[in-house]
């Protein structure tokens, strides 16, 4: 957070042009916690307000998913956050926090690519007005670049494999955030505006999805 703190500052970058995102931790859980830890986030980036501040993992086990989320919406109230989302949430913990508070989250974070569909949270997402945001939208360990019907779209349209898992994403209208050190790649992941996908490639497309039992379940999986 210091050092995306200082790389906004360097840029020269008007920062209200900037959105930054950050998490409470599963340590910070909690209404006292979770604004401490999203205050101490504020000030290792040196910000006054944070664009979207995210719940990381509903953690169950602790009991205190609530809690930490009826102190996103406070902090929401007086300004310091201007979006307050979730991560790695299912459809049922989804529910809980609007039952108990009246708000859905504004976004969803998930594990989702095409080896990850997540169809059903999707559709759930969009039936609530809750953004999709895809973490590891390249695949993660599942060797989704290496799939031979990706790479034959990819050489159809003569571009990266990346770049047609983001357009898949994006013609879905699901926010993506691939990750790459590369500034190359990084050019790459943005230059999509010339490749369309037809039915053709979507229907081959299609034949890699895992099922959604292959995603990571926070009904058991907790990260701290």
């Amino acid at each position: 957070e210091t050092a995306v703190g200082e790389a906004v500052r360097r840029s020269g970058v008007d920062p209200a042009e900037v959105l930054v995102t950050t998490k409470v931790a599963g340590g910070d859980h909690g209404r006292e916690a979770a604004r401490t830890g999203i205050l101490e986030s504020l000030r290792r980036l040196g910000l006054k307000s944070v664009g979207i501040a995210l719940i990381h993992w509903p953690n169950p086990s602790r009991g205190l998913m609530v809690d930490t989320w009826r102190t996103l919406l406070d902090l929401r109230t007086e300004g310091l956050v201007t979006h307050a989302g979730v991560s790695n949430f299912r459809p049922e913990q989804l529910q809980e926090l609007f039952d108990e508070t009246g708000q859905w989250p504004e976004i969803n974070q998930i594990q989702l690519s095409l080896a990850l569909p997540r169809q059903e949270p999707d559709a759930f997402h969009r039936e609530h007005g809750i953004v999709t945001e895809a973490w590891g939208p390249l695949g993660t360990r599942d060797g989704l670049s290496e799939q031979f019907a990706l790479r034959t779209v990819a050489a159809k349209h003569d571009v990266s494999v990346a770049q047609v898992a983001l357009r898949w994403a994006v013609d879905r209208e699901i926010v993506v955030i691939p990750r790459s050190s590369d500034p190359g790649r990084q050019r790459l992941n943005l230059d999509l505006a010339a490749l369309h996908l037809d039915d053709e490639d979507r229907h081959l497309l299609a034949s890699l999805d895992r099922g959604e039992e292959k995603a990571w379940d926070s009904r058991e999986h907790e990260e701290w």
